[in-house]
């Protein structure tokens, strides 16, 4: 198994408002070594008023199959 920061699982999905911080939360992730994993997800949050967006990462020396 491949040692992650802070013993995460090889896969995360970071989830939040389109915003600055979001960005800067993915940028951090890509920092510390995992990379993208998929296209990101986008939706309109009509409870929140606001653009919600999803990126999947995976931890770079995870050995990952994509399903089709």
């Amino acid at each position: 198994m491949h040692q992650t920061p802070e013993d995460r699982p090889i896969y995360r999905l970071l989830t939040g408002r389109d915003d600055r911080a979001f960005c800067d939360r993915v940028s951090e992730a890509l920092a510390q070594g995992w990379r993208l994993y998929g296209s990101p997800s986008m939706t309109y949050d009509a409870g929140m008023d606001c653009i919600k967006v999803a990126q999947a990462v995976v931890w770079h020396e995870a050995q990952v199959i994509k399903q089709a």
